[in-house]
């Protein structure tokens, strides 16, 4: 059985992930450049920051990115919950002068979100996803576990940003 998730929750989320709420210390920065060609795909959730919308996903969380006719990047995350898998559509646009690094996402009308991508694998095989207010973390991998070097990387860029692991939950994979 397929769900949908509720729109006006993600509409909430999306409202809160505008608001800024700078941290003193440590400005959260993007990467250099972004090669959408290599971004795009599929990417598995290795962990993030618990988000209300997600409270019903139990494992399998993922997200899949593809180049839209419109110069758009479609956006289509899923997880499986305890009633079967629930998916959510959206689109991202990249933010002028970023070099593909930084994006706003929308799932839903006029509300958008940042989506910068601030710790990237040369090779793109695990991204760390966040926002400049750091309530939104997400490190994604394109297979269902990192080796342990990998996690240390992505973790370490996350905390010289100044997140706050404490908030940090991963994700099963089966």
């Amino acid at each position: 059985m397929i769900k949908k998730f509720s729109i006006s929750i993600l509409a909430c989320v999306l409202m809160v992930a505008c608001a800024s709420s700078e941290k003193t210390g440590t400005t959260v920065t993007s990467v250099d450049h972004v090669d959408l060609q290599k971004y795009l795909g599929t990417w598995f959730e290795i962990g993030s920051f618990p988000m209300f919308f997600q409270r019903q996903c139990v494992a399998n969380s993922q997200a899949n990115y593809t180049m839209e006719a419109d110069g758009r990047i479609g956006v289509h995350n899923q997880c499986q919950t305890n009633d079967g898998i629930d998916k959510a559509n959206g689109v991202a646009v990249v933010v002028d002068g970023s070099k593909n690094a930084k994006l706003k996402v929308s799932f839903f009308g006029p509300f958008w979100a940042d989506y910068w991508v601030i710790g990237l694998d040369p090779n793109y095989q695990w991204a760390l996803v966040g926002n400049p207010n750091r309530k939104y973390l997400w490190l994604l991998s394109r297979t269902k576990t990192l080796p342990k070097e990998q996690l240390d990387a992505a973790l370490s860029v996350a905390r010289q940003q100044g997140f706050d692991l404490n908030n940090f939950h991963y994700t099963v994979q089966r």
